[in-house]
């Protein structure tokens, strides 16, 4: 496979192609910095140290707009992935997808596989206004999963998708009616309820002040 003009961009590395995995990783491991894998780490307890290269993010969105359909196409088969990175990557890519019904199915995929709230909440999907029924139909299923990831992003797409013209009451009872004793649950939770009570003060109080 031809290497990808918009990857030249990373000098060292115009004569890698993004042909596999492997190749991919090569490119990831160039543009590792060990002072950010330090400080990434320390902000990501939940993943073993040796999962992190220390890629910045920045540097993870170029290549994602320089990798080919065909490039993402295989890397998003590739599941799992070793490095955190690889993850992040995947987010992203997701994020930047356009067919929103193929792109759910490729999330509901990967969701099983994140293991940290860095690329939980890196995944973030275009989503139209007439593409919110469906996406509400995925979110009833992830917010019933024993995965703590899983439950995150639910909550996540709720706060993001469903607290403007979408909102309804039964938003606030979904995420209310989640009893978890997982921190990264926990905290999503708190997160859109901070976000509702910024938008929707009078409806959001009661939930607060009955410690609901």
């Amino acid at each position: 496979m031809a290497q990808n003009p918009r990857l030249k961009q990373y000098a060292p590395l115009a004569l890698i192609t993004m042909e596999n995995k492997n190749q991919l990783t090569q490119i990831l491991h160039s543009l590792k910095e060990e002072k950010y894998r330090s400080f990434v780490a320390s902000l990501i307890p939940t993943i073993s140290p040796d999962s992190i290269l220390g890629v910045r993010i920045p540097h993870l969105r170029k290549l994602a707009k320089g990798m080919s359909k065909e490039e993402i196409s295989h890397f998003l088969g590739a599941l799992p992935h070793t490095y955190l990175e690889e993850n992040l990557l995947h987010s992203i890519l997701l994020s930047c997808a356009t067919n929103f019904a193929d792109t759910l199915k490729k999330i509901d995929q990967f969701l099983p596989y994140i293991d940290n709230w860095s690329v939980c909440d890196t995944l973030s999907p275009k989503v139209k206004k007439n593409e919110k029924n469906i996406l509400f139909s995925y979110i009833e299923k992830w917010l019933k999963s024993e995965h703590t990831y899983t439950i995150r992003f639910g909550i996540l797409m709720l706060m993001k998708h469903f607290l403007d013209d979408a909102y309804t009451p039964a938003t606030l009872e979904m995420v209310a009616s989640i009893v978890s004793c997982d921190y990264y649950v926990n905290m999503m939770a708190a997160w859109f309820f901070a976000t509702a009570l910024a938008v929707r003060y009078d409806e959001i109080l009661p939930y607060i002040e009955e410690k609901r």
